[in-house]
């Protein structure tokens, strides 16, 4: 039906209700503009008289109950609690708001209702993480801890970002790595490569290894680069045995050769034929300021490549690279071998080799001659004995910083074919 504004009559009855209408819209913008800024003026009763401007809003009402809850001048979980009822009574399909009364519940002591509050959260919205996670660290805190890991495990499957939490509460829950990894955990690389993560962070590689395990029996790829820090956390707890195996699954795990060991020597890619692996059981290097590395051709009759370091004579350069952990048995003798060559190489401070237990300070060190100038390709050739307690030896170029006024360091080193063989003093296997 059309609506003739022909007369003048119309008009003004058409113009009456619009204006009617517009000043409805401004008083209820009105009124909730002031509901709201009342609630959110963190005053008690400002907040509770906006609640009231608005009935329904059941969000109006939890703020409120956060309020009262944590205050931490005067928190009032009695208070909080009725404010939360009226919030779930205005929306009882808000699993946020029972969540809150639950969390309230729990603060007086009546746990009772607080687990109810719970269900109903969880009966509103079963598949969310924020509830099962909620559920679950109110289970554990109830020492439940096989439904409360449970939800935890529900969680984490829902939302991910939540390993490192889930991880660290079960973990300091019940401190049983056996639990995490049943209960909690789901069994995938990610959850597993992350507790791993969470041990090393905390040095605790018994419980490491237990989670290595299990990551490994999955039988699933996953980066190798990330076992790195683990490795280290091994090394440095002088587990040789453990470190030679992981290294060497994690290598399977992501797809690399296992042959970096040649003629009995224990140090991996010993000729450089392949990158450094920068962690673990390979060569590292960190890029120091004032030298460039790259790779070159090796001395005459030998395999692979040789390492080449340009210094660039800006600095005083303290060197502790290229460097490689090598696990060795204790009490025994090894025979060290490398070949080297330098090319004008200033200050009286060159380049040498060092071998070192890097995890009992003066139980090894074995030094090769200090090279400066120029020099041909020689070999450098050390015995060295490790001692009762030694299970890892460190190989490395150093070059101490010069003492001397002139002192930068400037020129071309050359390594190549690096390796270390146990000789006939030493009995049993070693661990490679």
């Amino acid at each position: 039906m059309e609506l003739s504004l022909e007369s003048a009559g119309t008009r003004r009855r058409v113009l009456a209700v619009a204006f009617a209408v517009t000043a409805i819209l401004i008083f209820q913008a009105g009124k909730f503009w002031l509901a709201n800024r009342r609630i959110d003026s963190g005053n008690l009763a400002l907040m509770k008289q906006g609640a009231a401007l608005t009935p329904g809003n059941g969000e109006a009402w939890d703020h409120v109950g956060r309020y009262l809850q944590f205050d931490f001048a005067n928190p009032n979980p009695s208070a909080a609690i009725k404010a939360y009822q009226k919030a779930v009574r205005d929306d009882p399909f808000s699993s946020y708001y029972w969540i809150d009364l639950a969390g309230a519940y729990e603060d007086r002591g009546d746990i009772t209702h607080a687990q109810q509050a719970f269900e109903h959260a969880q009966a509103v919205y079963p598949i969310s993480a924020l509830v099962a996670w909620n559920y679950g660290n109110f289970l554990i805190r109830r020492q439940e801890y096989s439904a409360g890991y449970s939800k935890i495990q529900q969680a984490v499957r829902t939302d991910p970002k939540l390993l490192p939490l889930a991880i660290s509460r079960t973990w300091r829950s019940t401190e049983n790595v056996d639990d995490l990894l049943n209960q909690a955990l789901p069994a995938d690389p990610e959850a597993y490569l992350q507790a791993l993560t969470f041990f090393t962070s905390i040095h605790q590689p018994e419980a490491g290894l237990a989670v290595w395990h299990r990551l490994v029996s999955l039988g699933k790829p996953f980066a190798f680069t990330r076992t790195f820090p683990f490795l280290d956390e091994l090394i440095a707890d002088d587990r040789s045995v453990d470190v030679v195996r992981a290294w060497r699954e994690a290598r399977a795990a992501a797809g690399l050769p296992q042959n970096g060991l040649t003629n009995h020597s224990l140090i991996w890619n010993g000729d450089f034929a392949r990158n450094f692996a920068n962690g673990g059981l390979g060569w590292r290097w960190d890029s120091p300021i004032g030298v460039s590395i790259g790779f070159d051709s090796p001395p005459p009759s030998q395999r692979g490549r040789a390492v080449r370091l340009d210094f660039s004579g800006g600095s005083n350069l303290a060197l502790d690279m290229p460097a490689e952990y090598v696990p060795v048995e204790p009490s025994h003798a090894y025979h060290f071998h490398a070949c080297i060559r330098v090319q004008d190489i200033t200050t009286e401070s060159g380049v040498q080799f060092s071998i070192i237990d890097p995890n009992h300070a003066g139980a090894v060190n074995v030094a090769t001659d200090n090279l400066t100038g120029s020099r041909p390709w020689a070999a450098a050739d050390e015995e060295v004995v490790t001692s009762d307690k030694t299970h890892f030896l460190l190989v490395r170029l150093l070059r101490n910083p010069s003492r001397l006024f002139d002192n930068k360091l400037g020129g071309t080193a050359w390594i190549a074919d690096i390796s270390l063989v146990p000789s006939s003093m030493g009995t049993g296997e070693s661990p490679q």
